[in-house]
């Protein structure tokens, strides 16, 4: 008989038979996203009907361009640069001054193996209150407590849509002025979808500067404000921002695992300090995805063209799904950007609660259970238990197809039900389900 593969478990036990063996790090457990997917393929394995709105990640290929890139370089097998290749770390400044205004050089830029991954470091080398509004992208806390920070949770409102208040942040600062803090922002959001206006930035950043807070602005999807008008607090605070992205979301290159961070200069003893670290743990990214990341940051004609189809589809599809499960009594902001909902099913819970539905966990493995819909609950993004909210990820078609079909479309036509339904009919069935589920 073939031996038994042996687990890490049975390893630890070996090692430390007297120690009660823990497998979790600092309380955490894997991430909710990567969960849910695999749960969905293991659905799917018994032949069930499933809709994956759980994962968020882009319906939509990489650009050609950036893919052509990739190909032409696939032959670069070099270390580079812990801080990243200088061409690239040129690009994303030069992409941060023409799209933001806001001056940054290559020797501000740090690249990394994904955003989260910078993130971490960041939350690693910092010792500071990590100050994260709620609702809030599921890796922020998790990250924070393994690397030993204290959180502090600002739970938003919903008429507030969502979105941290200057009053909130003053709130958090005023007792303890002189403590230091990384406020974490996240626009337009996930999960919620919502952005800040100008003028709300402007009046955070008068806050932040007041406190001397640092501000992460995970601008990840900003390309993918629907009106084409991002706006970054940088702009506002230059001095304390720093600004993070990447490829996996406004490039569709999530597997591709490339992440950038720009500092204020005076804020170079901080970027040094990860980029030590980085050393000692990645040594540097992907030399290939670099080389083809310079032409994503740098754009051009047909970049522009992709991002514009990208916005219609998001935003189309973004505000007849907010608008289908509004009809149904949920509470929905419509987003501004990303491709994401955040409904709280709060006016239907004297309904949900007949069915045994009295916080988000339950909502979500029921309607997983009876629909086939994947969805997260909102406890995985900071809420309280017995709200009953969730995300839904609006990605679960073909990308590709949608754009091609959208090309064809008049560029002053508006994108209609009828082309939705043609191209992103899987999505929008599973809002229907959701729907009906819960307004029977």
């Amino acid at each position: 008989m073939a031996a038994r593969r042996r687990s890490a478990a049975d390893h630890s036990r070996d090692h430390h038979p007297d120690v009660h063996l823990n497998l979790s790090v600092r309380g955490t457990t894997p991430s909710a996203t990567l969960a849910i997917q695999e749960r969905c393929a293991a659905m799917r394995a018994e032949r069930r009907d499933v809709y994956r709105l759980g994962l968020g990640q882009s319906p939509f290929p990489v650009p050609r361009p950036v893919v052509e890139e990739l190909r032409v370089n696939a032959h670069q097998k070099d270390y580079l640069p812990v801080r990243g290749l200088p061409a690239l770390r040129e690009a994303v400044a030069e992409y941060n001054i023409r799209s933001q205004g806001v001056p940054r050089t290559a020797d501000d830029v740090l690249i990394g193996p994904g955003s989260k991954e910078l993130m971490f470091i960041l939350q690693l080398v910092y010792y500071g209150e990590i100050v994260i509004p709620s609702p809030a992208w599921v890796s922020y806390a998790p990250q924070a407590r393994i690397a030993g920070r204290q959180i502090h949770w600002v739970h938003t409102r919903r008429d507030n849509g969502w979105l941290l208040t200057p009053a909130e942040l003053e709130a958090v600062c005023r007792d303890d002025p002189d403590r230091p803090r990384v406020v974490l922002l996240n626009y337009p959001s996930n999960p919620t979808g919502g952005s800040f206006t100008a003028d709300q930035l402007e009046a955070l950043a008068d806050v932040a500067r007041t406190y001397r807070v640092v501000v992460l602005s995970d601008e990840i999807y900003g390309e993918l404000t629907f009106s084409g008008q991002h706006v970054s607090i940088a702009r506002f605070y230059p001095e304390g921002t720093i600004i993070s992205s990447g490829l996996s979301k406004w490039c569709g290159a999530g597997g591709w695992r490339l992440g950038t961070f720009s500092f204020p200069s005076t804020m170079d003893w901080l970027l040094e300090a990860m980029a030590t670290v980085a050393s000692e743990t990645y040594t540097s990214t992907s030399a290939p995805i670099q080389y083809a990341a310079v032409q994503a940051f740098r754009g051009s004609e047909s970049l522009e063209q992709y991002l514009w189809l990208a916005r219609r589809i998001l935003g189309a599809l973004g505000a007849w799904s907010a608008a289908r499960l509004e009809a149904a009594g949920a509470s929905v902001l419509r987003p501004a950007g990303a491709f994401y909902l955040f409904p709280d099913f709060s006016p239907l819970a004297e309904k949900l609660r007949a069915r045994g539905v009295t916080n988000s966990r339950t909502l979500c493995e029921k309607l997983l259970e009876e629909t086939g819909v994947a969805t997260l609950p909102g406890t995985e993004f900071g809420r309280p238990a017995n709200e009953l909210t969730l995300r839904a990820s609006l990605v679960d078609f073909d990308g590709a197809k949608a754009m091609s079909s959208l090309e064809v479309v008049a560029r002053d036509a508006p994108v209609t039900e009828e082309f939705l339904r043609a191209n992103c009919g899987h999505t929008q069935h599973a809002i229907d389900l959701m729907a009906d589920w819960v307004a029977r």
